[in-house]
């Protein structure tokens, strides 16, 4: 999916429809992760489904395009996100 490169994720609970961002080298390993109850912060609150993601060819742009997310603390701002990604 990413082909070798780190990707900074946005997931939704299908359940109560809350947002998770991370970072990955192996989203598809990661996202089994989620939903699989191998993830404490997202455990019990799937299933987890991908609703943006950005590829990056080192892990520090992925993990400084998380905290940039992180830091916004914005319900809007993410879902412009995907927005803008699905229009």
């Amino acid at each position: 999916m990413f082909m070798n490169n780190f990707c900074t994720y946005i997931i939704q609970s299908e359940k109560s429809g809350r947002f998770y961002i991370g970072h990955s080298h192996n989203f598809e390993e990661r996202i089994l992760k989620h939903n699989s109850g191998g993830v404490i912060a997202t455990r019990n609150k799937g299933p987890w489904k991908l609703v943006y993601s950005e590829s990056f060819i080192s892990k520090l742009e992925a993990n400084q395009r998380e905290l940039d997310i992180k830091k916004r603390k914005s319900r809007k701002y993410i879902i412009s996100l995907i927005l803008n990604v699905t229009s």
